[in-house]
């Protein structure tokens, strides 16, 4: 019996891996307006609440279930549970990477944005994670229970997911951090996420596979580009 599970097992974290990228951009880069000893701190309490929430999830999975069915409609459109979170999930990305490219590309500079407190930001902050980890909680585990019965294999999946995201967004953040070209990158990654989630919310179905690919095509570009800015230096 185990050993039917283990393939189902392993593509349900990958999925959930693959799902947390998005995660991890953003916590990366909210991360950033943080003082140095804070930052860790976010990551691994955002990431811990996006397993906790994940888990929740799965223990009230019949409740989740139910969020696909129609609740009203809409120039025949059929708008559910599912749909108006996904939609204000998509909303809420997309009016963040927004204003953080607007602040990077225009060079905003205030006292509020460079005043970086360790108490009230920090809050502020991880209540924004919470939103979208919300989001991205619901959408994957509808998600997994189209791909698997077992209860247990998707607790499994979302804890190992879990922690290899923990081990991953350190260096993902320092690397983005580092390079602001990929921080604009890694900006328009979640506008396009944002947008996808809209849209699925609104039943136009864009593969993810084709938003994956584009940004690490895109991503591939600003390598080879940071590759020449280095030889020419």
């Amino acid at each position: 019996m185990f050993a039917e599970a283990i393939v189902p097992l392993i593509s349900l974290i990958a999925l959930e891996v693959i799902l947390g990228i998005d995660n991890i951009i953003f916590i990366s880069i909210l991360a950033d307006k943080l003082p140095e000893e804070n930052r860790n701190k976010l990551r691994v309490w955002g990431l811990g609440l996006a397993m906790l929430i994940r888990l929740a999830l799965l223990a009230a999975v019949s409740w989740i279930l139910k969020l696909d069915q129609v609740l009203f409609t809409v120039f025949n459109t059929a708008f559910s549970g599912k749909s108006l979170i996904l939609i204000a999930g998509g909303l809420f990305l997309l009016y963040k990477s927004t204003k953080e490219i607007l602040h990077k590309t225009e060079n905003v500079t205030d006292d509020a944005t460079n005043m970086r407190s360790k108490s009230g930001s920090f809050k502020k902050l991880l209540s924004e994670i919470v939103i979208l980890d919300i989001v991205f909680s619901v959408d994957s585990i509808i998600t997994a229970v189209g791909m698997v019965q077992e209860l247990w294999i998707m607790y499994v999946a979302v804890i190992v997911a879990v922690i290899i995201m923990l081990f991953a967004s350190k260096p993902i953040s320092a690397f983005i951090q580092k390079h602001q070209s990929f921080k604009i990158l890694a900006l328009c990654f979640l506008m396009m996420i944002g947008l996808t989630l809209i849209a699925e919310g609104l039943h136009f179905t864009i593969p993810k596979g084709y938003i994956y690919f584009s940004m690490a095509f895109a991503f591939l570009v600003d390598i080879i580009q940071l590759k020449k800015m280095k030889s020419h230096n």
